[in-house]
């Protein structure tokens, strides 16, 4: 019996010292100002703002219920181990217990200041050709079946096809609480070493793919981050992608250079112009902050947990899927045998490692 205690008090003390490391009483404070902000009669004037509010709020209310849902639940079963009764459902209930906990317990690797955003994920090809294409293709699905496993949604941005197969370049979206949280710890090289089943002799080959992850920002958490209307260059051109006669037939498709920086992005997506404007500066936005972010750690040599420049020579995983079958992420040293699993969004050991380590 004392040791079911111990174990309940153990319990207790992990949750407080998760509480502090998320700052609890912080994000009490920040669900406050969101509640506040949302019963704001302005606030659907702009509904992209909107949608974000809510959003933000929805997550942060979740996290919130949770974890002072699971401290009551520590406090009964405390309670009702006192009062005594059958010992192997406690011992159930405190295994239980312990696994939410340690779902709860990853929170506090996501405490950066847009980590509970959404996600924008650019994937482009590098060396290898057609090969280096259909791997873009290969990553774009596994992050979509990752994403789909978590129940966040996707919606692609801009898709610029291979000329024989796969994809140059994919830009997509992830809506889903902690998405850029998760997600960031992506960017970098991907490496996949194959049998090339575009080559009549099956030779092995290498090919490399770029992964850029950037959460998805609008002027309201980047008050400082202004965009002038002189800097912007925008081209309007027909989309590419299906989208029903009207897209095909009206030039709705976006492309906007900012050109202080050089900086080009592209949205296609959507049926409108207008929508197709405002995701390109979403995009830019982005990029912007990515940009005077990688300048800031230049000048500071690293800011721990951060966000690191996807650049091609920061190569992060490696897939090897002949001679032998491998997954190994080269910075914490995870690896699998099971590709299959990778490759279908099996992630989580691999992301959550990466989120242990750049919290060190």
């Amino acid at each position: 019996m004392s040791d079911l205690k111990q174990d309940i008090k153990k319990l207790g003390q992990e949750l407080e010292r998760i509480k502090a490391s998320i700052d609890f009483a912080g994000k009490k404070r920040e669900m406050a100002r969101l509640e506040k902000k949302a019963t704001d009669p302005k606030l659907w004037d702009d509904t992209e703002e909107a949608r974000r509010i809510m959003q933000d709020l929805g997550s942060l209310k979740e996290e919130i219920e949770g974890i002072e849902r699971l401290e009551s639940e520590i406090k009964t079963l405390a309670e009702l181990v006192q009062e005594g009764g059958v010992l192997s459902d406690w011992q159930k209930d405190i295994e239980l217990l312990k696994k939410k906990l340690k779902k709860i317990g990853l929170a506090a690797f996501l405490s950066g200041p847009y980590d509970r955003k959404n996600a924008i994920v650019s994937i482009h090809a590098g060396q290898g050709g057609t090969e280096a294409m259909d791997w873009v293709s290969m990553l774009y699905r596994m992050y979509l079946k990752f994403c789909e496993k978590r129940g966040w949604r996707t919606k692609t941005i801009n898709l610029s096809s291979g000329e024989e197969a796969g994809i140059k370049s994919v830009t997509f979206k992830v809506e889903g609480p902690y998405a850029y949280g998760y997600l960031k710890g992506e960017s970098g090289t991907h490496r996949l070493v194959r049998q090339s089943p575009f080559n009549a002799d099956k030779l092995r080959q290498t090919s490399f793919a770029l992964v850029e992850v950037l959460p998805e920002l609008g002027e309201v958490d980047l008050p400082e981050l202004k965009i002038n209307d002189d800097d912007l260059e925008w081209q309007f051109f027909r989309a590419s992608t299906q989208g029903g006669q009207n897209v095909q037939k009206v030039s709705t498709a976006v492309r906007v250079i900012h050109k202080p920086t050089k900086i080009v992005v592209t949205s296609q997506v959507e049926r409108t112009q207008e929508q197709n404007r405002k995701i390109a500066l979403e995009l830019l936005r982005a990029k912007l902050w990515a940009l005077a972010l990688e300048k800031k750690e230049k000048e500071k040599k690293e800011i721990k947990g951060e966000y690191k420049p996807a650049s091609w020579g920061n190569q992060i995983r490696s897939y090897v899927l002949h001679p032998y079958k491998m997954v190994k992420d080269l910075r914490t040293g995870v690896e699998t045998a099971d590709t299959t699993a990778v490759l279908d969004g099996n992630l989580d050991e691999f992301i959550e490692a990466e989120m242990k380590l750049a919290k060190k």
